[in-house]
């Protein structure tokens, strides 16, 4: 049949434009006249811009193999995972899983599903593609998160799990020659990220390796533990939304922006076990640190995965990272996409998602009168290298000394000790450490989770009080960084510095221009 596409219009905003795609138009060669076919019956404006007939040419049985239909990065993932040559967006296949992750507040359940469904005796079906990483509740006192780590090292030791990142001495974190901290941002580094692959974790925000042009979702405990026997789970194959970023970035936006402006754009369920596929000349110019940025918080907006198209950036990231070989994936010209949305970057703002949801978007400047009472530098989402010399160079241009509280804290091991060696640009040597202790911000921590998802009471910089705090994290919800009355407004590290330094939540352009 011939297929149609059309516009939605008005746009939402100056700088968006949405195009609903969910019946795309094929070109073609074939010199037949094309048909008619009958108009969508939508709700929503339309003009149909283009209706064409498909290819009609004789085809000999015998010769000619299967037809091929377009298929998006994600679906293409899903067909070669599953060992089919083409699937559509809802079928349920059975994929195979390349890297299981699971860590200390999931992991105990998924190795308890794993033996009461498996065995207590049974082995993972591969040693060397579980990665357990220890990182959520890690430094502190209570004694059933500690028990936690000793099931995981118990389990790990038992299956002789090659990719165990253990922590026994919480004194002292560099006394732990195995323990990396905040797993999705540990994976990256420790070189479990590849294109093409499929990435499941016991974790919400495993989506953010999809930065690396893979399929990577979070699971729970039961899926997790069918997968440690099984290396297989049956999947949806999600419709896929596409997000057109355009344009050069402006220095006073980072990565969370653009997330936040999407989420505000389409609501914390408008991306429901979709996948969402950034592109456009923007994303290409974005590190791999702020594509994973980008790709963290689509499960705000309800999305399955995030994915961004491999390219150079991504591979020469990966040149000292992994030697295992890859196949990255990209989507067919003709692909099928639900719904395409165009971003001029140039002409966005700052922004914040106040409380308590990630979707309630403003413009930072229209909160300039909110007085807040800590600052919180850290997380997968902000917690990276290049989130903390964002900030360094707010704290640098100003020359001032912070108002309220300002808690750092790094991701990784690995990142804890790039605060301390690396010059920040223009610094003239200074390194985000000295910059941090200049302007009067605590001391980094421990890399680990820290107080995005609570914790024990006694967890670094949790909000125990009803308090409000900027914060370069993920999530808003009322509790969600410990009390439930705190108010949480989530921001990038350039706004979380800028705001640090006038006690207010603030626009960084008013240090960074």
């Amino acid at each position: 049949m011939a297929l149609a596409s059309f516009t939605i219009s008005p746009p939402t905003s100056s700088f968006i434009a949405k195009k609903d795609l969910g019946l795309s138009a094929f070109s073609s060669s074939s010199s037949s006249p094309p048909f008619s076919v009958p108009k969508c019956k939508k709700s929503v404006s339309k003009k149909i811009v283009s209706v064409m007939a498909p290819q009609q040419s004789e085809r000999m049985p015998a010769t000619t193999g299967s037809v091929k239909t377009a298929m998006t990065m994600t679906e293409k993932i899903f067909a070669r995972a599953s060992e089919e040559p083409q699937v559509s967006p809802g079928e349920n296949v059975w994929v195979n899983v390349d890297i299981l992750m699971t860590h200390d507040i999931s992991g105990p359940g998924s190795i308890g599903i794993f033996k009461r469904e498996f065995g207590p005796h049974a082995k993972v079906w591969d040693r060397e593609k579980v990665v357990v990483i220890p990182d959520h509740y890690i430094f502190t006192e209570d004694k059933l998160a500690n028990r936690n780590v000793d099931i995981l090292r118990d389990f790990c030791n038992d299956q002789d799990i090659k990719y165990f990142y253990d922590i026994k001495d919480l004194g002292n974190y560099k006394a732990n020659p195995d323990y990396k901290g905040v797993c999705h941002v540990a994976l990256a580094q420790e070189g479990h990220c590849r294109p093409g692959e499929v990435l499941l974790g016991t974790d919400s925000h495993t989506c953010t390796a999809g930065a690396f042009g893979q399929f990577a979702t979070g699971i729970g405990n039961t899926d997790a533990g069918f997968v440690l026997g099984t290396g297989k789970l049956l999947l949806k194959v999600p419709p896929t939304l596409k997000f057109v970023m355009d344009g050069e970035m402006p220095d006073y936006l980072l990565a969370k922006d653009l997330i936040l402006q999407i989420i505000g754009e389409i609501s914390v369920a408008g991306a429901t076990y979709k996948s969402m596929e950034f592109v456009g000349t923007t994303v290409e110019s974005l590190t791999m640190e702020e594509r994973m940025t980008l790709c963290n918080m689509v499960i705000e907006a309800g999305g399955k995965n995030g994915v961004v198209p491999a390219d150079s950036t991504t591979f020469k990231y990966l040149e000292d990272k992994t030697s295992l070989p890859y196949e990255p994936v990209y989507s067919d010209a003709q692909a099928r996409f639900l719904t395409e949305y165009r971003f001029d970057v140039t002409k966005l703002e700052p922004l914040v998602a106040k409380p308590h949801s990630p979707d309630n978007r403003a413009l930072a400047r229209e909160c300039k009168d909110v007085k807040i009472d800590r600052v919180y530098i850290g997380s997968c989402t902000g917690g990276k290298t290049e989130d903390f010399m964002a900030a360094a160079k707010v704290f640098l241009a100003s020359g001032k000394k912070v108002r309220v509280p300002t808690f750092l804290v790094p991701a990784t091991g690995k990142v804890w000790m790039d605060l301390y060696t690396l010059p920040v640009p223009g610094s003239g040597g200074k390194t985000c450490s000295q910059i941090f202790e200049e302007a009067g911000c605590d001391t980094p921590a421990n890399p680990t989770c820290g107080a995005c998802m609570g914790g024990p009471r006694d967890t670094y910089a949790r909000m125990n009080k009803a308090v409000v705090c900027v914060s370069t994290t993920n999530r808003n919800f009322p509790g969600r960084m410990g009390h439930k009355e705190g108010q949480i407004y989530l921001a990038s590290p350039y706004t979380a510095a800028a705001s640090a330094l006038t006690g207010f939540v603030t626009d960084p352009r008013e240090f960074l221009q």
